[in-house]
Order: structure tokens, then C-alpha cells, then sequence
């Protein structure tokens, strides 16, 4: 599980890279100035949440159910909250608004919270197995 994450947070983080320059280069006259951010917002969020995917594959030994459900918490909430901007902000801008992906996107942000949540339970734990209290 371990290296699937660390997999997963280096593709994430690659694709915020590209997906960052594509916006800020490809799409700048495409697209209008609040469409622009929220795209950026989308690269920004993927990029925190690759980065604390990999932190958390290196941090977490994955020997509790939990420690994996943070992990798939942050994978799944990339691909909702990330991804449902950018497919609003490029349909939108097409003149054909895909509305059914407005929903995702606090879904999406919901389980990135939850993975936090999970990621402070499973670090504390950690934390306190290694120094416990003398």
C-alpha cells in the first residue's frame, strides 16, 4: 500500500505541475479571470494533497485499516474535489457547463477533510507510540 501511495503522490504532483502550466499558459485567454482561479485552486489542492499523500506513505507503517483509509481519503478527494474543477471551469468555458459535477466538488472536499481528520488520529498514534509519556 505503501508504494502505491508514494506512486500515486508523484503522479498527482506531476499532473498539478502540468496542469499548472497548462492553465497558466494554454488556457489564459480561454478562459475568464474567475474561471482562472478556480483552476488554480484545483492545481493547488491537488499539489497539498500529492504532497501530504507521500508524506503520509512514508510516515504510516499501514498495519490499521485507518492508516489505509486516510491514504484512499486523499486519493479519492483529489480525483472529486480537483477534477470536478477543472472539467466546471473547461466545459464552462466551452459554453457547455457539465452542472452535474457542481456536487462533486464538496463531496470531493469532504473526504479531503476526512483524510486529515485521519491523518491527525493515525500521527498522534504514531507519535505516541514512539514517545510515550515518562
Amino acid at each position: 500500500m505503501k508504494e502505491l501511495f508514494l506512486v500515486i503522490g508523484g503522479i498527482y504532483g506531476c499532473l498539478a505541475v502540468i496542469f499548472g502550466a497548462f492553465g497558466a499558459h494554454a488556457l489564459k485567454k480561454k478562459l475568464s479571470e474567475e474561471q482562472q482561479k478556480s483552476f488554480e485552486t484545483g492545481v493547488r489542492y491537488q499539489m497539498y494533497h500529492a504532497l501530504i499523500l507521500i508524506v503520509a506513505a512514508i510516515a504510516f507503517p499501514f498495519r490499521e485499516v485507518s492508516q489505509e483509509i486516510t491514504g484512499w481519503c486523499f486519493v479519492i478527494g483529489v480525483l472529486l474535489f480537483s477534477f470536478s474543477i477543472y472539467g466546471l471551469v473547461l466545459s464552462d468555458a466551452q459554453g457547455k457547463k457539465m452542472r452535474f459535477l457542481g456536487p462533486v466538488t464538496p463531496l470531493g472536499g469532504l473526504t479531503l477533510v476526512i483524510g486529515w481528520v485521519l491523518f491527525i488520529i493515525n500521527i498522534a498514534k504514531i507519535a505516541t507510540y514512539l514517545n510515550p509519556a515518562q
